[in-house]
């Protein structure tokens, strides 16, 4: 029989999150575009970022037929945080416009996330913008696919604290810090040690 799970941070309850995530005010509207594949993960952190923020939408699918009424927003300049070829320092284009972003968010693998992009065109068309390099993940569960890869929540925390300077938001991560040591407790450390290398 399945453990009862909290409805809202979809954590068991004997686990759950909902105490820990605040609730943050945003002038950047962030939409998270999530591949189906992330949905019934552990660390579901695209879900942990929409719970704590506002202005924040969380959409599940491959192909968002309605992508196009999602960006049409005139009060915000959409972009896309993803890295790569053309993409542009965040801060740059932050600073270049007095305008909030609409910061659209891919989430998955790197592998599921680019398959986003290929099925949207509309995404594959927006302004890249990018993170600066060196940034490292607190996400100790996973070996990171490249120098400088956060988890989409880490992401989030960082590009909006570029965007939206001094204002802080790293209050997302303590969900985040508690799912991942809720995970080493329940794994053992030794075990985390052997497979981790901490």
């Amino acid at each position: 029989m399945p453990r009862p799970s909290c409805p809202r941070c979809q954590r068991p309850e004997s686990h759950c999150l909902c105490p820990l995530i605040p609730h943050l005010a945003s002038r950047t509207r962030v939409l998270l575009l999530q591949h189906p594949s992330e949905v019934g993960h552990a660390l579901n952190t695209a879900r942990l970022a929409a719970l704590g923020l506002a202005n924040a939408e969380l959409r599940v699918g491959e192909r968002f037929d309605d992508l196009d009424a999602l960006l049409a927003d005139g009060a915000c300049r959409p972009c896309l945080l993803f890295p790569g070829e053309g993409a542009r320092p965040l801060a740059e284009v932050a600073a270049a416009d007095p305008r909030p972003l609409l910061l659209v968010v891919p989430d998955g693998t790197w592998r599921k996330a680019r398959k986003l992009l290929h099925v949207n065109p509309e995404l594959a068309a927006l302004p890249r913008v990018a993170l600066p390099e060196g940034r490292v993940s607190r996400y100790r569960l996973r070996k990171a696919p490249m120098p400088g890869a956060l988890s989409t929540l880490e992401a989030v925390v960082a590009a909006l604290e570029i965007a939206e300077s001094p204002a802080r938001f790293d209050a997302l991560l303590r969900p985040f810090e508690a799912l991942i040591q809720g995970q080493i407790e329940a794994m053992g450390e030794e075990t985390f040690r052997r497979n981790h290398g901490e």
